[in-house]
């Protein structure tokens, strides 16, 4: 796909008129999925497929479209010419932007990163011997996907990488679960088979009567999977440079109140795992990484070239929305053998669901517990809750009720497919806190 990529680059730019800015942006997949449902292969299927983002820019002005790739390059010059043609139609009649932003970077790059994966074939052989009698109901994806950016002023990048995950959901017959993903680059049979065996053992548990728990405070633990929902949070008015500007930021009070997190939270964007691919989609190249909270205080914030023109600043090359691409967060020195013991009596949250801000200035968040969520007494779990929701601010909970930070780093990736599998995983730590507001 990569050398399709080149030849529709080289044709498209050199067919520009004069004036004329393109930048293209290439994103596609070769992907094996294999849905299972009570721990039985039902669909097994796989997808191959590819599309080319355009964005013209002329007398000021920008627009965009894309076209889906067949492969074949006659077929895919023809809709490319054809999508350039109904961009040049419509840039003319658009408005000028004061702050816009010219595909102008002449970088170049090229990351091929292959991993370990099982052949498509041993799927079923490798995955459900472990499952045993259990109902799990999940989705299997493997396979390799891409990205590649190109502009009219020569710059060119490429970004291909190798990835697994299974997501799946554990059932009881009263149709409780216990949620979970396993992923991955380099395939470990052994890993799998204990990660899927402490899900069991929660599910085991979670087959317990429920507790109900009354509204209040409570010493809470939250494992990795939970930490990266409150994480993704960041990227919808946390760490942007804009949001900030515009008062719409959680983090508002951390740059212009001089307010402080816990010493023990330190969060970056870190590209150096490899999930996703340095540059943006004006072919700019980030840092390889760039520490936005060190130690509780804010350091850094994502700033777009966009941002930095129209704010005076300087751009560390995020992306135009100024979310986070590669999130991740610093290990601390809790095992997590001891974390229960640690704990002592409260709450263990394996998982959150349906987050939103329900004070984003204040930097409140609000959701609800989800799936393996327990009451714990006296360093041993007793029971499974019932789901309750939670409102608690962040400067409370990674801040002076951060307790401890587990020294084991998890991967948490998007498994999202919607319009294709993500280049993109969350790796954060678990956390224990002093206070955690469980509100009904």
């Amino acid at each position: 796909m990569e050398k399709l990529f080149k030849q529709i680059n080289q044709t498209i730019m050199a067919e520009l008129r004069d004036g004329e800015f393109l930048g293209l942006g290439m994103g596609g997949e070769q992907s094996t999925f294999t849905r299972i449902n009570a721990a039985k292969v039902r669909q097994i299927g796989s997808v191959d497929e590819a599309d080319l983002g355009f964005n013209l820019i002329l007398n000021g002005r920008r627009t965009t479209g894309s076209i889906s790739l067949s492969g074949d390059l006659d077929e895919d010059l023809s809709r490319a010419r054809g999508e350039l043609e109904r961009l040049r139609a419509e840039v003319v009649q658009l408005p000028e932007d004061p702050y816009l932003v010219l595909p102008e970077s002449k970088e170049t790059s090229r990351s091929e990163k292959h991993g370990n994966l099982p052949d498509a074939e041993a799927i079923p052989e490798i995955l459900l011997p472990a499952m045993g009698n259990v109902d799990l109901t999940g989705i299997w994806a493997s396979g390799r996907v891409y990205q590649g950016n190109a502009n009219s002023a020569g710059g060119y990048h490429w970004f291909a990488s190798d990835s697994f995950s299974l997501d799946y959901s554990l059932i009881t017959p009263s149709e409780k679960m216990v949620k979970a993903t396993y992923a991955g680059t380099e395939w470990d049979q052994t890993a799998y088979e204990a990660f899927l065996a402490d899900s069991i053992t929660k599910l085991e548990l979670i087959s317990l009567p429920p507790k109900k728990i009354e509204p209040g405070d409570y010493r809470t633990y939250i494992a990795s999977a939970g930490v990266s929902d409150i994480l993704s949070m960041f990227s919808w008015g946390g760490v942007s440079e804009a949001a900030i500007r515009q008062s719409e930021s959680c983090l508002g009070k951390m740059r212009n109140e001089n307010v402080k997190l816990s010493s023990l939270f330190s969060f970056s964007e870190d590209f150096s795992s490899g999930f996703a691919p340095r540059f943006n989609g004006n072919g700019e190249v980030a840092p390889e990484k760039t520490t936005l909270i060190t130690g509780g205080e804010l350091t850094n914030t994502l700033v777009s070239t966009r941002t930095a023109k129209e704010y005076g600043v300087e751009s560390n090359f995020a992306s135009e929305g100024e979310s986070m691409r590669a999130p991740s967060m610093s290990a601390g020195s809790l095992k997590e053998s001891d974390v229960l013991e640690l704990l002592g009596t409260g709450v263990y949250l394996s998982n959150l669901h349906y987050l939103n801000w329900s004070d984003m200035i204040g930097g409140r968040i609000t959701g609800m517990t989800r799936y393996a969520c327990f009451w714990v007494e006296d360093g041993k779990i007793v029971a499974p809750i019932e789901n309750m929701r939670f409102d608690d601010s962040i400067y409370s909970f990674l801040g002076e009720n951060l307790e401890a930070v587990t020294e084991k780093l998890q991967i948490n990736p998007d498994v999202g497919t919607y319009e294709g599998r993500e280049l993109s995983a969350i790796v954060c730590p678990g956390i224990l806190l002093k206070s955690f507001s469980l509100t009904l």
